[in-house]
Formats: C-alpha cells, structure tokens, sequence
C-alpha cells in the first residue's frame, strides 16, 4: 500500500495491526467468554482490549472523529456526512475462542458514509489485507479478483449468519448456492471471507440481509479496489445500510443476484 502511515488508509492499516496483534496475544489460552444477542453470539475481553487498541492508534492522528464499532459503548450507525471510522476488533469471535486461525481486525476509513480505507489483518494466519484510494494489496502486494465467468468452476460463500429465526433463509441461500456452482465455503469470518473474494481466492458471495457496518464495509472496499462488483440484493450500488450484500467478480454478478432472489422465493 503506498498510502502514508498518517493518511486515512495508513491509520487504518496501522490500527488493524495494532488491534490484531494485542488480540492474538489472547488467542488459544484460556479466555473467558460471554454471549451478546444470542448463545453463539460471543465476546471476550480480547475483542473489548482489541477495539481499546485500535480506537487509541486512530485518535492519535484523527481526535474527535466518530468511531463506529462493534462492542461496548461505541457509535453503531455510520454517519452520512464528515469523516469517521468503523471498527471490528476481532471478526469472527467464534472461531477465535474455538481456537480457529480464521479471525482477524477490520477498520475502515469512511468520507460521507463512503469507504477511502480499509484494512483486515488475520495475525494467526500472516496475512494483511489493505486498499487505499488506488488499490487494494495482500501483505503489500496488489491483488484482483477472479475472472471465473461460468457458475459451474466457481467457488462461492454465503456472506453473515441467519440468525435462528432465519434458518429457513440459510437453507435457501446454501441450495442456491449448491445448486447454481461448482462449491461453496464458509470461514465464520464475514471480513476474512471479503478478503478472500478481493484476493481472487473465492469468486464471490452473497446475504439477504442487512449487514453491521463493521462486518462489511473494510471488506467491501477491498473487493471495490480489486476490480469487483459490490450491490445490495436488487442490483444497486451498496452501501452500508443497503439491503443485502451481494459481492463477486463481476462476471459472476447476475448470477449471484438471481441466487439471492431464489433466498426470497421459499419464504
């Protein structure tokens, strides 16, 4: 990333670093956990001691800016208008407390409710992913995305988590998904699973759903700065508060949004 370390994208990548790297000093030890929304809905003081991190790096080049961000008692809607920032300390908190490497921290810079920044750094597994305003790049170098254009070669993911009121949703969105390409996965990390779509490892994903700012707009930056197509549900340009979340390689785009309206046709 050529992005200076006081720039917008340089602080992002600066705090995501900062964050992951006091988290993962709490990763495979002992570490209590608690539940939020619901029974597989955790947090440990690692992701709260992570957001601290991260909020520190942040203000210490942009004070007073609102920060966005996923535990405690920080902002939870992004603003339309000025500079802020969004924050997940640690993406994946399951996996992390289960002893799984697929965890990571995301921030993302935003202008006016638009993404200019964003960083998801995964500790355990040695990978940094950062997009400035030109580019996106893995572990410094620039990565694209796929060019898979036929469903039936194409490695897909369902994006977030249907919650258990929504099972027969997730039903849905998994036989579209069997039914319509070659394989699918899922990582239990909405921003690794981003990541991996602007890297080219994965040829894209889709929700119905309304994702959390902090678990898709660092993601949805990078895939926008690799080359990708980023919509909510009905085809029209994401944002943070749109309607599901449809991310791909854009040869593949169509495709995925058909899959996502099939989610609404068994409901």
């Amino acid at each position: 990333m050529n992005a200076d370390a006081t720039s917008r994208p340089g602080v992002a990548k600066r705090a995501a670093t900062a964050g992951a790297e006091l988290a993962i000093e709490s990763f495979r030890t002992d570490i209590a956990t608690e539940t939020k929304s619901s029974d597989i809905d955790v947090v440990t003081q690692a992701d709260r001691d992570a957001q601290a991190r991260v909020i520190e790096v942040i203000e210490s080049e942009y004070p007073n800016e609102p920060i966005v961000g996923e535990e405690d008692d920080a902002l939870k809607t992004v603003p339309d208008s000025g500079p802020a920032w969004i924050v997940d300390p640690i993406d994946g908190t399951t996996n992390f407390v289960n002893d799984s490497r697929v965890w990571g921290t995301a921030v993302a810079a935003v202008e006016d409710g638009k993404p200019v920044g964003a960083a998801v750094v995964l500790p355990a597994l040695g990978d940094s992913y950062t997009a400035d305003r030109e580019a996106a790049y893995l572990n410094g170098a620039p990565i694209s995305v796929s060019e898979t254009s036929e469903p039936e070669l194409a490695t897909v993911s369902p994006l977030m988590l249907w919650d258990a009121d929504n099972r027969t949703q997730y039903a849905a969105a998994t036989r579209e998904l069997v039914t319509r390409y070659a394989d699918l996965r899922r990582f239990g990390s909405a921003q690794a699973t981003l990541s991996l779509i602007a890297a080219g490892s994965l040829d894209g994903g889709f929700t119905n759903l309304v994702s959390y700012p902090w678990d898709s707009v660092a993601g949805v930056h990078l895939i926008r700065q690799a080359g990708g197509t980023v919509t909510d549900r009905h085809g029209d340009r994401w944002r943070h508060d749109s309607e599901g979340l449809v991310v791909s390689n854009g040869g593949l785009h169509d495709s995925l949004l058909a899959a996502t309206r099939g989610i609404d046709n068994t409901v």
